[in-house]
């Protein structure tokens, strides 16, 4: 493995999220498969799934886990500080190599220093340059020694951009199996085999909690009215964001009707609950290339605050802002998006999802066809492009 054999590599990382953490995750499980007697210095931002690789996170990862423009713009001051003080840690350490994991909005700038000062940096996870802020492009270019993306497609833009890239597949394509297990799901949930299960998933950061949730619950109501014994189940990212979301239940008077819901919240287990429905409420993200990795039919809902909707939905190149659908390069599931995703115009679409049968079969094979182009040896794959810009 050349100079990182036999020494102790200092490797710096920043994940945001959740979805980050598990794709950084990822990637130094694979690190220590290649090395596996390489005790590698790790730190900088990371998660709970990062930590069980021995990474430390100098700053809490919840931090930076904010979504919108005028959202951002609200906690500035404090991401911009968190930005400024691990720049300085590793301009003064200089790591063998920086990779920013997703969160392109502050990891950009911070690899754009930092290689300016001789420290090879990766970006995994390419920012969605072509859905919306195209001219970034020029900006990576100046940030990244090396880009790992996680779609087939995106390997081209960065080759004909001249920036060094690999395709490393995504690793939620190994994680969730190609035929996944519905009645284990349910019998782990305690969940009847013959119910119709529809999983709720309105999002892991707090300030899509606060955009989607009454939303999506108020959509739980309409449905039940239709049939009352659909059954519900809500996973939450968190402790927090259950206790969040307890608290806006609450705060939208819906404590009263939540508890004659057939409603079953729980921490964690959102691949159970996925696996388990029949359909999925789902807020535009990583959860919905989850749930089409699940084979499932879905809804894909997002709201914000007002004023980001109006800068943000010009700003976009194509129709779609699913996953699956980009994907697809057609709307195989349903958007609604801010004003359109009404209580009454979701639970439509879900209650179309549920009963249309073909529509069901098409997605099966369409959402099969989408994992194995997506399943790589991703832990592996990863490893070795860091590696080998290590080496370098």
């Amino acid at each position: 493995m050349g100079i990182v054999d036999n020494t102790v590599a200092s490797i710096a990382m920043v994940a945001g999220e959740s979805s980050g953490d598990l794709l950084a995750s990822c990637l130094l499980s694979g690190l220590h498969t290649l090395v596996p007697d390489n005790q590698f210095k790790l730190h900088g931002i990371g998660g709970a799934k990062m930590a069980e690789h021995g990474f430390v996170s100098d700053f809490p990862m919840e931090k930076l886990a904010v979504r919108g423009l005028f959202e951002v713009l609200m906690h500035y001051r404090e991401i911009k500080g968190i930005q400024r003080a691990l720049r300085d840690r590793l301009l003064a350490e200089k790591p063998s190599v920086f990779i920013g994991v997703d969160a392109p909005d502050f990891n950009l700038g911070l690899e754009m220093q930092l290689k300016q000062a001789g420290i090879p940096t990766i970006h995994y996870i390419s920012p969605s340059i072509w859905a919306w802020r195209g001219g970034r492009i020029k900006k990576i270019i100046r940030a990244a020694s090396h880009m790992l993306v996680v779609f087939p497609f995106e390997e081209e833009i960065y080759q004909q951009a001249g920036v060094p890239v690999t395709y490393v597949g995504h690793p939620l394509a190994e994680i969730i199996p190609m035929v996944p297990d519905g009645a284990a799901a349910r019998n782990a949930l305690n969940l009847p085999q013959a119910a119709t299960v529809i999983a709720l998933l309105p999002g892991s950061r707090m300030s899509e909690l606060k955009y989607n949730a009454v939303t999506f619950i108020q959509a739980a109501q309409v449905l039940t009215q239709r049939d009352s014994t659909l059954r519900f189940v809500v996973p939450m990212a968190g402790q927090a964001q259950y206790a969040y979301f307890q608290q806006l239940i609450a705060q939208a008077g819906l404590q009263a009707a939540w508890q004659d819901l057939p409603i079953q919240v729980m921490i964690g287990q959102s691949h159970a609950a996925m696996a388990a429905a029949d359909a999925v409420l789902v807020a535009s993200g990583t959860a919905s290339l989850e749930v089409a990795l699940f084979k499932k039919p879905m809804v894909i809902a997002y709201k914000m605050m007002r004023a980001s909707w109006e800068i943000m939905r010009h700003m976009g190149y194509q129709p779609w802002i699913g996953l699956p659908n980009i994907l697809a390069r057609e709307f195989l599931v349903p958007e609604l998006l801010q004003d359109a995703a009404s209580p009454l115009a979701l639970a439509d679409a879900l209650w179309q999802q549920l009963h249309d049968a073909q529509h069901c079969v098409k997605l099966q094979q369409r959402f099969t066809d989408m994992h194995h182009s997506l399943l790589r040896n991703t832990a592996q794959e990863s490893a070795q492009a860091v590696l080998n810009v290590m080496g370098n």
